[in-house]
């Protein structure tokens, strides 16, 4: 007999949870050590209060009408509902504020096979300390808890929110087109980003220039000889790199044309790597007016991972 489950979802038998309760307990000790403090918020949440949260690019997959009438999502993801908390239960409180996770978020996903609608995720947020420094804190606890997992080759691709919108928004492009742009660039289609430069009306030349930006990636060198619409946004990535102790440096790789699909970003954006994955293992940035929706404006940073997809890495991309 099957038995289905939701479209998105899985069981997890005891010894893969062995394992991934293996993984959080090591990232609990590093953010731990580091000063943060765990924090649970409710998996149903007013649609109203997460709409304040830009979400584009983590939708909510479930909606449910409570018994008086009001409608309830599951959190999609943890950033928007820790803001909420640091909004309504620490007002007065001095900054910086340090917690951290282990939660469930639920997204919708395109119907294709592999998608999970249930994320298992880990992260922290650091509400409360700006760039550089507090960017710099952040891609030190993420390296740390990812060296004591056991991960030893990802790389961390460090770019800006802002530097490819205000390069498109320095060319005068109308706003439907740059968000197509922008759509394609998150999702590391280049030849998306081409054909959407060229039907934005852009000469070829132009069109070329702008696809040779988003594609470089590397070193410190990928930071000379920028365009003057992306100085600001690299001066910042050099500041923010300088920061970095060398067991952090070494993982970190600079990314110009790196766009995360959640609109709430607003600065230094960085996902995580593993060459035993063809996907990112998390990623996270600065979103530093997020707080200020929700009352308390704060600058702040955080990052999540998806426990899953750690584990898949650690066992060479397979599962057990």
């Amino acid at each position: 007999m099957t038995l289905p489950i939701p479209s998105g979802t899985r069981d997890v038998l005891p010894d893969e949870m062995r394992e991934l309760r293996a993984i959080g307990d090591a990232l609990r000790g590093v953010f731990e050590d580091a000063g943060y403090g765990e924090v649970s918020t409710p998996a149903l949440e007013y649609e109203s209060v997460l709409s304040k949260g830009d979400l584009t690019g983590a939708r909510p997959a479930y909606r449910v009408v409570d018994d008086h009438g009001d409608v309830l999502v599951l959190r999609s993801d943890m950033t928007v509902p820790i803001a909420r908390v640091v909004a309504s239960r620490y007002a007065t409180a001095e900054p910086p504020l340090r917690f951290w996770y282990l939660a469930h978020a639920y997204r919708q996903v395109r119907p294709r096979r592999g998608m999970s609608r249930e994320l298992l995720q880990v992260g922290i947020e650091l509400v409360g300390a700006p760039a550089p420094d507090g960017t710099a804190e952040a891609l030190t606890v993420l390296c740390r808890g990812l060296t004591a997992v056991g991960l030893q080759e990802f790389k961390v691709g460090l770019g800006d929110a802002s530097l490819y919108p205000t390069a498109l928004e320095e060319l005068g492009l109308a706003d439907d087109a740059r968000s197509r742009i922008l759509h394609e660039l998150a999702t590391h289609d280049f030849v998306g980003v081409e054909r959407e430069l060229i039907a934005a009306g852009l000469d070829r030349d132009t069109a070329q220039g702008l696809l040779a930006l988003a594609q470089r990636r590397g070193g410190a060198e990928v930071l000379e000889a920028v365009p003057s619409a992306a100085a600001e946004a690299v001066a910042g990535l050099r500041d923010v790199h300088a920061l970095l102790p060398a067991d952090v440096a070494e993982h970190v790789i600079f990314d110009l044309g790196l766009v995360r699909d959640l609109g709430y970003y607003t600065g230094a954006v960085f996902e995580v790597y593993d060459p035993a994955l063809g996907v990112p293992l998390g990623g996270g940035g600065r979103y530093d007016d997020l707080l200020g929706r929700f009352g308390r404006p704060l600058p702040a940073v955080g990052f999540a991972l998806v426990v899953d997809r750690l584990h898949l890495a650690l066992n060479g991309g397979e599962r057990r």
